[in-house]
């Protein structure tokens, strides 16, 4: 089995700027972008290029241009593997699994070949948008704790919840965990946060309690727009975000865009797994670096490698 996973970054890894090196410099790259383009009906590539940042932030812009722009970056991967493979070097990698964090799952089952980009891109749009949108008149809220240790986290939820709807929407790394639920929830559980030990507490500029309960009625909406879209079987193999459990069908990946909107991503299992399963090196392909991070702490012996270079002239780093 290979010893090599792709993963790739969520919402909040987007930036202005992002790809636009990459798309000067590589075909495959800028073929990506003109079909994100096409199946969207609106240069979204602008507006990953040029911003503004209040425009490219919104959640309905972030998540494709997010997703083009790192379909973009294993495209620019495979050409450049393809060509150092020609010339008599090393075979691209083959991956044992291709895993997303949160919106990321899409471009992981687009790296998979489970979904196709221009579905994707048009699914990553509608899911923004319905994310929004899920919850209206019960004011959404998301936090982050830094430090709080982990075996408090069910005191925490279970103090926090009743204030309102609440759960644990990320547990990115051992003592960094993200937070979701209604306002009164999330405001009760920062004070508690800081009592039970986090060493930080903070309330994240996001007007939407993603990977909450709240996000039901968005999930409904997804199901439908899921429905009509054709899946394959993922190869290589997902990993669901609440678990880390294996998404080796086409049906099983369908219903995890679905599943996820509500519940939370437990990083630190997914990458985890990966782990137990013999993966030794993680590829972070996609803008930022936030990924890399996160695994260097959740598996310190494992080797992380980051697909984005900003100092080089192409914004590629070539693994």
């Amino acid at each position: 089995m290979s010893s090599i996973a792709f993963v790739f970054p969520g919402q909040g890894s987007q930036s202005v700027g992002m790809g636009s090196a990459l798309a000067s410099a590589s075909a495959a790259a800028a073929a990506v972008f003109a079909a994100a383009d096409a199946a969207l009906g609106e240069p979204i590539s602008r507006l990953a290029w040029e911003g503004p940042a209040e425009t490219l932030n919104l959640t309905q812009n972030a998540q494709p241009a997010l997703l083009a722009t790192s379909i973009a970056y294993l495209a620019a991967l495979r050409e450049r593997w393809a060509a150092r493979e020609a010339e008599g070097g090393a075979a691209a990698p083959e991956p044992a699994f291709a895993a997303g964090h949160s919106m990321g799952q899409y471009s992981a089952f687009v790296a998979s070949r489970a979904l196709s980009l221009e579905d994707a891109i048009r699914l990553v749009r509608e899911r923004g948008r319905l994310m929004q949108a899920s919850g209206s008149g019960r004011e959404g809220r998301m936090a982050a704790l830094i430090g709080l240790d982990d075996a408090r986290l069910p005191e925490l939820v279970a103090g926090a919840s009743a204030h309102g709807v609440f759960g644990v929407a990320n547990r990115n790394a051992p003592g960094q965990v993200v937070v979701s639920g209604e306002r009164p929830a999330v405001e009760a559980a920062l004070e508690l946060a800081r009592t039970l030990g986090a060493r930080r507490a903070i309330e994240l500029p996001v007007s939407v309690a993603a990977h909450s309960p709240l996000m039901a009625e968005a999930a409904e909406h997804m199901k439908a727009a899921l429905a009509a879209v054709q899946f394959h079987d993922p190869r290589p193999a997902g990993l669901a975000n609440a678990d880390g459990a294996p998404i080796l069908t086409a049906e099983a990946a369908r219903a995890e865009l679905v599943e996820h909107l509500t519940t939370g991503v437990d990083w630190v299992r997914a990458v985890e797994t990966m782990a137990a399963g013999g993966v030794t090196t993680f590829i972070e392909i996609g803008p930022g670096r936030v990924l890399t991070g996160l695994i260097s702490r959740i598996v310190p012996d494992a080797t992380a490698l980051a697909t984005d270079a900003p100092n080089a002239p192409d914004g590629l780093a070539v693994p």
